[in-house]
């Protein structure tokens, strides 16, 4: 973790320098005060160096430690040795570490995206490339990884058993392969299935229908996604994306089975086109590059949800609106408390930006991903407006003629 101070020679970030900008003290005091309409940016200073000391992986993503010292900031659960808390400050987002002038830690990546083990990574990246492969426990055993930790891994992030989401990850790969017009008889020998009786009965039950009348069906794919504020589970549909979640909110179950109901489609892992546009759109906006989302969006509800969700879209980046704002945009100001439980019901994490509701005296209010999320994505938001105001009033210097004034 040896190198430069914020502020000297070196100021830019390996596969991140479109981020920096020059260090400026304003950013400081902005921290200091905090996010706008009273709403603190960080945990208290106390709690922020309890965990970093005890290295508690459950603030990584809450917020980043900046080691004055080596010029580097980190995760709060880094592996390196700690800092004296005289010599380090705090930020609630990388982006602003970055702006404030320091590199992201090599040991603990702050800027990866979430804090999965090298060997779950590795197991799901085979699975993509090759949904027929059959990883057996003695498999993992061969590659000194315990059967029990992949388990519990899989049914702490994806809600099934390494075993389930693979043969879940077959199955949808076989009724794309199908939709996409492949002959059955090949699908089936390329997902790895012994007999047609067998795949058939795997297939019926999965998509409650036989394998050869799902040409013109459809289903939920079902992909998690990185973020650094830990995993997300997102759905699509062929007409668009219609879950996005936090993979451990409490009420992800039912929403997977408010969307079985809502659909009427089989929910299953897998891919489309859509979840591939979502997955990048998330990264720019988690960058700071992205203000507005352009992949679409299916949001069937009651009708008067489906008002309180559009306009939660009309709020724009980097702005708020309270509550009873909300209720009077829908058409009836004293409906404040069916405003909040539909953005409580709001599937769509983000792009539906129910995080921009807050109290009307500007305290945060609630949020299904928890608090410090929603703190997080408002800062980032806030960071990303002074960005963008920033670099236009700099185009707009650049554009101004040349003056000569006479001698």
């Amino acid at each position: 973790m040896n190198g430069l101070r914020p502020g000297e020679a070196q100021q830019g970030v390996s596969d991140s320098s479109d981020l920096i900008f020059a260090p400026d003290n304003r950013w400081k005091a902005d921290r200091q005060a905090g996010y706008s309409g009273g709403m603190t940016t960080l945990p208290p200073s106390a709690e922020m160096e309890r965990a970093y000391l005890s290295r508690d992986a459950a603030y990584n993503g809450l917020f980043f430690v900046g080691v004055r010292t080596t010029g580097v900031f980190c995760r709060p659960a880094c592996p390196a040795r700690s800092p004296h808390p005289q010599n380090v400050e705090y930020f609630p987002t990388a982006a602003e570490a970055l702006f404030a002038g320091y590199r992201p830690c090599k040991r603990c990546r702050p800027m990866a995206g979430d804090d999965q083990p090298e060997w779950a990574t590795s197991l799901l990246a085979e699975v993509e490339n090759n949904p027929s492969a059959r990883i057996t426990e003695t498999d993992l055993r061969a590659r000194g990884t315990d059967p029990a930790t992949v388990r519990r891994h899989f049914l702490r992030h994806y809600g099934m058993t390494f075993h389930a989401y693979t043969r879940a990850r077959r199955l949808s790969s076989a009724f794309t392969s199908i939709r996409n017009g492949s002959p059955l008889d090949d699908t089936i020998f390329r997902s790895g299935y012994e007999s047609h009786s067998g795949f058939r009965e795997a297939f019926g039950k999965a998509f409650a229908c036989p394998p050869g009348e799902c040409r013109n069906r459809s289903c939920v794919f079902l992909a998690w996604l990185p973020s650094p504020l830990g995993p997300l589970v997102a759905g699509a549909t062929d007409e668009g994306v219609c879950l996005l979640e936090f993979t451990d909110r409490r009420m992800l179950e039912a929403q997977f089975e408010a969307v079985r109901n809502l659909f009427r489609l089989p929910v299953v892992p897998g891919t489309n086109g859509h979840l591939e546009r979502l997955q990048d759109e998330l990264a720019s906006y988690f960058a700071g590059a992205l203000r507005s989302f352009s992949v679409p969006l299916v949001y069937p509800g009651s009708p008067f949800a489906q008002r309180v969700w559009e306009q939660l879209l009309l709020v724009q980046y980097g702005e708020t609106r309270s509550y009873q704002e909300l209720a009077s945009a829908v058409g009836n100001p004293a409906a404040v408390r069916a405003v909040g439980r539909a953005n409580g019901l709001n599937r769509i994490a983000i792009l539906i930006p129910c995080h921009r509701i807050v109290n009307k005296n500007g305290d945060l209010g609630g949020y299904g991903g928890g608090l410090r999320r929603k703190q997080y994505l408002l800062n980032l938001e806030q960071v990303g407006m002074e960005r963008h105001a920033e670099s236009a009033a700099e185009r707009k210097r650049r554009q101004e003629p040349f003056r000569t004034f006479p001698l």
